[in-house]
């Protein structure tokens, strides 16, 4: 639509000459608008843009519409509503907002607070390493209070999370009695210890009602059997001649093949290992495990333990990362099942003492087995 569409009414008693011949039906003498008319606005119809033939226009209203047939005033004797202009037609449209800036990368989180994590574990390892240097009766001490401790965590998430209650004093005497047994007695005095200890955990739930008590022992049972029976085999390294290098090679494997798979698998960690039990663990953190177990395991046999050879290293160093990474596994399993995060509050930046266990406790028995045949017991 262009300009003259939108311009004022022609003059009052001229219509211009035309295109098309003289003018028809000329209006009469006298204005053709009243006041009231010729302050009205409507549309004018659309006519091409051709010169203007002569006539005498007003200033103030513009040319009259040329080319074509003229038109006749038909106004209508109701008056008609002034049109909208053409900003009230149109609705406005929001204005678009101002482009957001991208949010800014996120720097990868190490998930949990290392500097506890750090401190916890230094001051641990100088209490173990302390008392296994020292006096190895103190080092027995270490292990039967941790085994306490992890069974006080294991049967008190079981009671809040699922209602099984594993008798938990029959498991503690029990459990400190198999560490003392396996260490006095060897293998022999472990296993006795753990036939009685699951003994006393039946009879000991039979003084409670019987609804319950075959899901209580034997929950009580696995309990025995993951704890203090597996924590007796460093009982059993311990008793060697050279039982404190054993200790140490096991307790130095454990943790590097541990901060192996979180250094790598926090960098470099991209495919996941079991996302099912555990999400944050990964194939490349494994592969770290391992790698830095081997080599571990390779300067331990050399250097911590007589008549060992670097190759053996390699093949202990392998064992304990797999069987480290299933203990997580493992315990991380039993947590999904519970639905907890983690066994307990008491080592800060790490959890609790079965956090801390778990890739320890089936750790044992493979490297007790492993030196036993590379070197024998001792």
């Amino acid at each position: 639509m262009n300009d003259s569409s939108w311009g004022a009414p022609p003059q009052a008693g001229y219509w211009g000459p035309s295109d098309q011949g003289p003018v028809q039906e000329a209006a009469p003498a006298g204005p053709a608008y009243d006041a009231q008319d010729a302050q009205q606005t409507r549309p004018m119809p659309i006519v091409p843009d051709v010169p203007e033939h002569g006539g005498d226009q007003d200033d103030d209203r513009g040319a009259a519409p040329t080319g074509g047939p003229p038109f006749r005033d038909e106004t209508p004797s109701t008056p008609q509503h002034p049109a909208p202009s053409w900003h009230q037609q149109k609705p406005q449209e929001p204005m678009p907002s101002a482009p957001q800036p991208a949010p800014a990368p996120q720097k990868k989180s190490a998930g949990r607070d290392l500097g506890a994590a750090i401190g916890v574990g230094v001051a641990l390892g100088a209490v173990i390493i302390a008392s296994l240097f020292v006096v190895k009766a103190v080092f027995i001490g270490v292990i039967a209070v941790a085994v306490v401790v992890g069974l006080w965590e294991l049967t008190s998430r079981l009671d809040e999370r699922k209602g099984i209650k594993a008798p938990l004093v029959p498991l503690a005497v029990g459990g400190a009695a198999m560490v003392v047994a396996g260490y006095v007695r060897g293998a022999e005095g472990a296993w006795v210890a753990m036939a009685l200890t699951a003994l006393a955990v039946l009879v000991w739930r039979m003084t409670e009602p019987p609804e319950g008590y075959l899901k209580d022992v034997t929950a009580g049972l696995f309990a025995a059997f993951y704890i203090p029976f597996l924590a007796t085999f460093v009982a059993l390294m311990l008793a060697a001649d050279d039982g404190a290098w054993r200790v140490l090679t096991f307790l130095l494997l454990a943790v590097v093949s541990d901060t192996g798979a979180y250094a790598v698998g926090w960098r470099f960690g991209r495919h996941k290992l079991a996302p099912r039990i555990s999400p944050g663990k990964t194939r490349e953190g494994l592969l770290g495990a391992v790698a830095f177990a081997m080599v571990a395991g390779a300067l331990c046999m050399l250097f911590l333990i007589d008549d060992g050879s670097w190759w053996q290293g390699v093949l202990l160093g392998l064992a304990v990362a797999v069987s480290a990474t299933l203990g997580d596994l493992g315990e991380s399993m039993i947590k999904r099942d519970l639905g907890i995060k983690d066994m307990g509050t008491l080592l800060p930046g790490h959890g609790g003492i079965m956090d801390r266990l778990d890739s320890l406790l089936p750790t044992a028995p493979v490297v007790w087995l492993l030196l036993v045949i590379f070197v024998g017991s001792g």
